[in-house]
């Protein structure tokens, strides 16, 4: 692997696996088995109560989500960018720690949890400004509630509580149609974004996957077109992947500090 992203040229795929050491966990255990199944975009949409009750939780979760710092591998990430040996990012996480960490060129496949988009008109808002609106509309909320942070950001709190929170709207249609801006479970990443990706693996040396069980297709279609063209795919996770017969190379180790031991070893 060393020598492999020596030689760089290659095309970076990060999934969830990447963001765990800076505390946001991930959907699935080293086994690969699904351990949460996420809100789907259909059932968000399909009533006001189910709105409600994925906006509480996202309202007492996001405060903690938005705390979340880069971790080291993706300051690694960001530092083999600039040394040229890394090229585009593809990421399947949706809460921009690479771009925080200094990295370039990051293509956000699932979208970004800080964006929110009325799905009745289109229009867009920054998360902050639809956090300050929750806020309004409900004074003396508790946002202290006891709670692990799920990856999409949201906490689990009881229905009870969920039931006493009030929607916002869009300024511009007036509908509480309103979801994060990302591919959540059930939607499909758009087709021009899909196509991007595949035209910068084809363009590439090589992809280095990092914290990707690449168990949904989203991820999985890249390593699919790399091997089909020849191209070397070397994973860095923990735990199966579904790309095993595809995989080049594959550690099986803490993303962290295997990073930090590749970055070590290229300086050598």
């Amino acid at each position: 692997m060393i020598e492999l992203v020596r030689t760089g040229g290659l095309v970076g795929l990060t999934g969830a696996g990447l963001s765990t050491e800076s505390g946001i966990p991930d959907y699935r255990g080293p086994d690969g088995e699904r351990r949460i199944t996420p809100m789907s975009a259909s059932e968000l949409l399909g009533s006001t109560q189910a709105r409600q009750r994925y906006w509480a939780r996202s309202y007492v979760g996001w405060r903690r989500f938005a705390r979340a710092r880069p971790n080291v591998g993706h300051e690694v990430v960001a530092r083999l960018q600039r040394r040229g040996l890394l090229g585009t990012v593809i990421t399947q996480n949706v809460d921009g720690l690479h771009q925080e960490a200094g990295a370039t060129d990051v293509i956000e496949l699932h979208g970004s949890l800080d964006q929110v988009v009325c799905m009745t008109c289109g229009e867009h808002y920054r998360r902050t400004t639809v956090d300050e609106w929750f806020t309004l509309a409900n004074p003396g909320f508790d946002r202290d509630v006891d709670g692990e942070i799920r990856p999409d950001g949201d906490v689990v709190i009881s229905d009870e509580l969920a039931a006493t929170f009030r929607l916002v709207h869009c300024v511009i249609c007036g509908s509480d149609k309103l979801k994060p801006d990302v591919v959540m479970f059930g939607e499909s990443v758009p087709k021009p974004l899909v196509e991007r990706c595949f035209r910068e693996v084809e363009a590439s040396r090589g992809l280095l996957v990092l914290g990707s069980s690449l168990m949904v297709m989203s991820g999985y279609r890249f390593v699919r077109r790399a091997a089909r063209l020849s191209l070397p795919v070397a994973v860095v996770t923990r735990g199966r992947t579904r790309g095993e017969a595809e995989t080049t190379i594959k550690v099986d180790a803490p993303l962290g500090a295997t990073l930090q031991a590749l970055e070590a070893a290229l300086d050598q």
